[in-house]
């Protein structure tokens, strides 16, 4: 798997950071040179990472693919996003994580703006990085929020503005001062239920357990519940796309008062309702199970089993035995916990992108990139883009 090595010898930083000063007011016009592979850079959270696919059907790769075939040049990809980072302080130049762990365990370090100080210091030229693919902010609002029936879409809004606005505009002026030359393109995020979600006993008990009200808060109905989830959902879905394309617009701006081209692009995924969680054309990963096996994890509170219908929940399982060990003197209460967070850490890929989610992405990227090249990027090294 093409992943980063996460550190680098302390003499790159000097040569990095010389290369920067001598380069950067001119490489953010230069087109690539011909004689050199494209190199791809992914920071960002579980949806760039792929979580539940395997290599060949993470979006990233795709996009990999689709440059290779269109350039006719070789690309290399390094990959920093992994499952629950957050997007940290752009400020920040420590690392709060130096050993690697498999991508689809769900943890908020390195964050995003950690991941390019790794970045930056795998590279002995900065200004070679040609594109980076980054997306992030919805771990910053932890995704379970967005699934409690008790918040509500005024609140998804503000949520929206604090984590996704000016976070994201930093870190994008992170991104590009750090790599002069490169294209950023920044993914925005989807409705993760709709009308179309499923309304069986499983779903209905499901929006329950993940509703945590207020106190003093009055009962609320399952009918009741699932509105307000889908107004949520729905809120969130364009309120954090209308943010991050903000976010994105704003800092290119910037760029291009300064003379710079056009180098900082938003691709949204357009996600139609009966693309949801829970839904017969879902695009996102499910449960593996029938109907009756649901029945009985409900019925059972928690002592059945179930799985997801991703492809990499076998290596996800061994990964997360492997995190959440037991240790020695372990108490039943912090058993009950320990386990509780195992098998979060096993569902882990529960509405994310599937496969059919994955090529939407790589529609959603690839578009950009067609602008970019009819735009002039790598003229006269590649053929017309159809």
């Amino acid at each position: 798997m093409k992943l980063s090595a996460h550190f680098a010898r302390h003499s790159l930083v000097a040569i990095a950071a010389l290369s920067f000063l001598l380069s950067s007011s001119v490489c953010a016009q230069s087109v690539p040179s011909a004689d050199r592979p494209l190199n791809l850079l992914v920071l960002g959270d579980s949806i760039l990472w792929g979580q539940g696919l395997k290599e060949e059907h993470k979006a990233w790769h795709q996009v990999e693919s689709w440059l290779e075939q269109t350039t006719g040049r070789e690309v290399r990809a390094k990959i920093e996003a992994h499952s629950g980072a957050v997007i940290g302080s752009a400020e920040s130049s420590t690392d709060s994580s130096t050993v690697w762990i498999d991508g689809e365990i769900n943890r908020a370090v390195p964050t995003v703006n950690e991941q390019i100080n790794y970045a930056v210091r795998s590279y002995s030229d900065r200004s070679q990085v040609d594109l980076v693919l980054v997306d992030g902010c919805i771990n910053d609002i932890d995704a379970r929020r967005l699934l409690n029936a008790s918040n509500t879409p005024a609140g998804i809004r503000e949520l929206a503005q604090a984590k996704c606005g000016t976070p994201v505009e930093a870190l994008l002026e992170k991104i590009a001062s750090s790599f002069p030359n490169a294209h950023v393109i920044m993914t925005g995020y989807y409705p993760i239920v709709s009308e179309k979600t499923s309304n069986d006993l499983f779903m209905r008990a499901l929006n329950r357990r993940l509703y945590t009200p207020a106190p003093g808060a009055p009962h609320r109905s399952d009918k009741e519940l699932r509105r307000q989830l889908i107004e949520i959902s729905k809120e969130w879905y364009q309120s954090s796309n209308q943010k991050l394309a903000d976010a994105a617009r704003a800092v290119d701006a910037r760029l291009s008062a300064g003379g710079s081209r056009k180098r900082i692009l938003f691709a949204k995924v357009e996600f139609l309702p009966d693309y949801a969680f829970g839904s017969h054309g879902s695009r996102l990963w499910g449960f593996d199970a029938s109907p009756l096996r649901k029945l009985l994890v409900i019925l059972a509170f928690g002592r059945v089993s179930i799985r997801t219908n991703d492809e990499t929940r076998r290596q996800r399982s061994e990964s997360c035995q492997q995190v959440f060990k037991r240790p020695e003197g372990e108490t039943k209460d912090q058993k009950r916990a320990r386990d509780w967070r195992l098998m979060l850490c096993k569902l882990a890929a529960l509405g994310h992108p599937n496969r059919k989610g994955s090529a939407m992405y790589v529609e959603a990227i690839t578009n950009q990139l067609k602008l970019l090249i009819s735009g002039g990027w790598l003229r006269g090294a590649v053929a017309p883009v159809p």
